[in-house]
Order: C-alpha cells, then sequence, then structure tokens
C-alpha cells in the first residue's frame, strides 16, 4: 500500500493525514478574530495572496481553544474549493507507510469519533488517521447548533 502521510500532534492527540490533503505545513505571521464565529474558528489569515480561515482544532476537539501564543503552526488544505489553515500543536514528519491504515478498535474518545477515519502504525507506534475536511463538517454542525 505505501501511503504517504504527515504526522502531527494536534490538540495534544497523535494523528496522521493523508499527504493528499495536505497542501504545505506554514507558520502564519498574524491571525484576525472574526466576531460572531464559533470558537472553532480562530480568525482568518493572509497565505501567498489568498485569505485562510483559520481552524482550532483544539477547539473544535475539546472545547479549550490553543493559546494565543501558541497559534503559529498550521496545515494547509483546500476543501471544496476554500483555503483553511489547522492550527496544531507539531509536526513530525511526513513519510511513507507500507502496512496502510486498519480498522479503529477499542475505545476512541468520542471527541475525536466524527473525524477519526482509522489508525496508522509508524516506527511501532499508533497514530489517529484523521481527515481534514471532517474537522469542516464537524465545524459546521458545531455552529448550527
Amino acid at each position: 500500500m505505501d501511503e504517504l502521510y504527515l504526522f502531527a500532534v494536534l490538540a495534544g492527540t497523535r494523528v496522521a493525514v493523508d499527504a493528499a490533503e495536505v497542501e504545505a505545513v506554514v507558520r502564519l505571521s498574524d491571525i484576525s478574530p472574526v466576531p460572531g464565529m464559533g470558537a472553532h474558528v480562530a480568525g482568518l489569515s493572509a497565505l501567498r495572496s489568498r485569505v485562510l480561515t483559520v481552524i482550532d482544532v483544539a477547539a473544535l476537539v475539546h472545547g479549550k481553544p490553543m493559546p494565543a501564543e501558541a497559534r503559529r503552526l498550521a496545515i494547509i488544505a483546500n476543501i471544496s474549493g476554500h483555503s483553511y489553515g489547522f492550527l496544531v500543536d507539531s509536526v513530525l514528519d511526513i513519510c511513507r507507510v507500507a502496512e496502510g491504515p486498519a480498522p479503529l478498535r477499542g475505545q476512541l474518545d468520542s471527541a475525536w469519533a466524527p473525524h477519526a477515519r482509522a489508525i496508522v502504525e509508524n516506527e511501532g507506534q499508533p497514530w489517529l488517521l484523521v481527515s481534514l475536511a471532517a474537522f469542516i463538517e464537524g465545524g459546521a454542525l458545531a455552529q448550527a447548533a
């Protein structure tokens, strides 16, 4: 299978993201808050002459926003023609995994359930495979509620 994944820490959890979903990983210089948006929308930022909607995954998953001083590193993705930046704690590696994803088994924190797709093992460690698009779909539902 030899799939390419980005390995990162999102909201304190080790995750893998299918590299096909990732456009880039960048340091954001400024994030402008947007009044009236849910806590999971950190604000807007500019990147290469386009506007990014910046998603605070910690606020979305755990209900606690990432501290403002830590809001710098983001995974950039284009989802349904819109540019998003997903705030991350850290990015560790991007590499191929020969085994491919394994089904989710056992207890999974209910906060992660809407976003998790499978488990990916890398260097003997399990990583939660998440879908960046699922954060947007889940965030839209949270905003509507």
